[in-house]
């Protein structure tokens, strides 16, 4: 870790105080020129720092630059090492990642987060609106040996992960509409865009891309979304904090993917579960009852003559004005 990373755990660990440059050095066995340098180097990347000669530094409460070194510094020790690589903008982090993948020179648990998107990418080639500075916008690599047919437990525990977040860091209660959205008070705060490598041969994904995106502090939409975007809160949560948690989460999931456990939780957090809902089966749009969710994440479905079906993949609609108060 570079000295200027070193030093802005310090700051940050004392935000609202002054710490002296003397004890910075000492910390950090660095010389004072060498605090100041990075001191410096701190303010031009964007940090807002006050210097008050006699009291030494102190970090605004205002800032909520994303630093691998505060996301490192919130990770279980067992996952510190991993290669995280923050971009100050970026057409789309699973765009990247799926780079990395083309010229295998990733590891599992690789993390790509952006401060922007340009171009956001969500389910169905739609856009993912990814404004700079206030989101959440992330793809991890997850080097897999699970069957295709099993890929969507992996979109499901990445949802989970995001809603176990949420109630760990706010007072909010999160919601998921099956398969990937979060949603609070009726409206989407998270998509989920999951992409596998596969290997035809074993039936096989040789890797998974997680690409999570949360509106974290983000309130300005564009006109399309006002009416259906939220965002999780106004609070002082630093965004590095929250990317630590969800990564926390989703790395703990995944390690044990087939634990009946997750889809019973994965089903409290779900506002789908004995709704009517509508879907596609082809070009024809069916009503149906949503009746649970299967050991693979699947949604199972009743007709109005009492005929069951499992959705593995797709899209569902649903009145959101009759799940929420």
């Amino acid at each position: 870790m570079k000295t200027k990373e070193k030093l802005l755990l310090i700051l940050d660990k004392n935000k609202g105080n002054f710490v002296s440059g003397q004890e910075i050095a000492e910390q950090l066995q660095v010389s004072r020129t060498a605090v100041w340098k990075a001191i410096k180097t701190l303010k031009y990347d964007g940090y807002k720092i006050e210097s008050v000669k006699n009291n030494g530094y102190k970090l605004s409460s205002e800032n909520d630059i994303l630093s691998e070194g505060e996301i490192r510094n919130n990770l279980f020790e067992k996952y510190k090492n991993f290669v995280i690589k923050i971009f100050k903008s970026t057409d789309s982090t699973n765009k990247q990642a799926k780079k990395l993948i083309a010229e295998n020179t990733f590891e599992n648990g690789t993390v790509l987060i952006a401060d922007e998107q340009t171009e956001g990418k969500g389910r169905f080639g739609r856009k993912f609106f990814s404004p700079k500075g206030t989101g959440i916008y992330l793809s991890t690599i997850i080097k897999s040996n699970i069957k295709v047919q099993d890929i969507s437990l992996i979109t499901v525990v990445s949802a989970l992960a995001v809603c176990r977040s949420i109630k760990n860091l706010t007072k909010l209660n999160p919601q998921i509409k099956w398969i990937n959205d979060v949603y609070i008070n009726g409206k989407k705060v998270c998509g989920i865009l999951t992409e596998a490598v596969s290997n035809f041969e074993t039936q096989t994904a040789d890797a998974v891309v997680v690409g999570i995106g949360i509106n974290l502090k983000t309130k300005l939409f564009p006109e399309e979304l006002k009416e259906k975007a939220g965002y999780i809160t106004t609070d002082n949560i630093s965004r590095n904090v929250f990317v630590a948690e969800v990564l926390n989460n989703l790395f703990s999931l995944t390690e044990n993917l087939f634990d009946k456990k997750i889809i019973e939780d994965y089903k409290k957090f779900s506002f789908v579960l004995k709704k009517e809902i509508k879907y596609l089966s082809g070009d024809t749009v069916i009503k149906a009852t949503a009746v649970d969710i299967n050991d693979k994440g699947n949604l199972v479905v009743e007709d109005s003559n009492g005929k069951k079906s499992v959705l593995e993949s797709g899209e569902i609609s649903i009145n959101l004005s009759h799940n929420f108060s």
